[in-house]
């Protein structure tokens, strides 16, 4: 059994997505070439904002937002401390300094409730993450940056396609983010990412960055990177989009039979030392689970209880950033952030993808009821 079946997707697009590659090596332009053009188009259009700006990852992406919004040496942005390494390291990476605040213990994503107490007079922006699906509480984080005129990056890695009070992710916020890496919900083969916005300033300082801050052939009024994204790689995410909608759509219906299934399965248990907990979504939340991640007790266990019968199994994120040895110096301990730490020490995800059969589902189920009853 596979954690995400690449393949299957791939042979229900074999014929667009082969036609796509190789249109783009009939015309040889690889690099910004027609295809990511036409991608920013339709991602722009899906998001529901006026400008996409394609670029060469989801952490490349997180850094031209924070390049364009200026943000550098001696400056403070917030975000959670439960995510992938890439949100605090591109803050770093920026000059900035990362400032974490816990998690809400349902969704996994910022408290909102305590941003405000860590906002000083050096903080810029605030990062939220929209993590394992699912967007963050965004009416509530862009209130507090209003009040103290900041701006809200969203992580978007694993959200895309996800809504909020109707709106999509990657539209909430000044700038969204996220990732085309293989594994997400709309991903490529390869590395990828974009930026969205509805300021017509910042998506052009954000271009710029993107080719070395240049603003035309051989001129350069900024630092920037090489961020371009690959024709190669905008071709086969074009061949994607043609049936994201309906993978979408198949990720909410497998991850709500997830929970139903396992909900039922530990309904009236109550010994903490067997019980489950299925994640939750907000009022008028979709999740594309990226991931679906439970708690377990005896996490190592049931790890192993699943690898036996044959069910692979992965952990999102065993230890959190303020607890990275990389950001030591930042003054944190363990106990700083405990629904983080609670989270990172008891969070398993399952195999998750649109193309998991509800015979798969059931086994899956299965097996984990019999790993955490031993």
């Amino acid at each position: 059994m596979d954690f995400i079946d690449l393949k299957t997707q791939y042979r229900r697009i074999r014929e667009p997505v082969n036609a796509r590659i190789q249109a783009v090596l009939d015309h040889g332009q690889y690099v910004l070439g027609p295809e990511v053009a036409e991608l920013e188009r339709r991602l722009a259009e899906f998001v529901g904002v006026k400008h996409c700006i394609a670029a060469s990852s989801g952490s490349d992406t997180l850094l031209i937002a924070l390049l364009a919004l200026g943000i550098g040496r001696d400056d403070e942005v917030i975000t959670s401390p439960f995510t992938f390494i890439a949100t605090g390291e591109m803050i770093a990476l920026a000059g900035a300094k990362p400032v974490f605040v816990d998690i809400d213990p349902s969704t996994y994503n910022i408290d909102p409730t305590l941003i405000e107490a860590a906002i000083t007079p050096r903080t810029r922006a605030i990062m939220p993450v929209s993590l394992y699906g699912q967007c963050a509480d965004f009416d509530a984080i862009n209130a507090v940056a209003e009040r103290h005129g900041l701006a809200v990056i969203e992580d978007g890695a694993q959200s895309f396609g996800a809504c909020y009070k109707g709106r999509r992710s990657c539209g909430l916020s000044t700038i969204g983010s996220t990732s085309f890496f293989p594994s997400k919900p709309l991903g490529g083969y390869g590395d990828g990412g974009a930026l969205f916005t509805d300021d017509d300033a910042l998506a052009k300082v954000m271009s710029e960055i993107r080719v070395h801050g240049q603003d035309r052939r051989y001129h350069h009024p900024r630092l920037g990177i090489n961020g371009r994204l690959d024709a190669l790689q905008a071709a086969i995410l074009l061949a994607k989009l043609d049936i994201f909608d309906d993978e979408v759509a198949a990720r909410a219906r497998i991850g709500a039979r997830y929970t139903e299934l396992i909900d039922a399965a530990f309904a009236g248990e109550s010994d903490p030392s067997r019980r489950v907990t299925t994640p939750a979504l907000a009022p008028d939340c979709t999740s594309v689970y990226a991931q679906y991640t439970i708690e377990v007790p005896n996490r190592a266990a049931v790890e192993a209880g699943l690898k036996a019968q044959g069910i692979p199994t992965a952990v999102h994120y065993p230890v959190p950033l303020h607890l990275q040895p990389v950001f030591a110096g930042l003054g944190y301990e363990p106990g700083s952030f405990p629904v983080a730490e609670a989270a990172a020490a008891r969070v398993i995800s399952l195999p998750m993808h649109p193309y998991l059969t509800d015979d798969q589902q059931t086994r899956i189920v299965e097996a984990l009821v019999a790993a955490v009853r031993g």
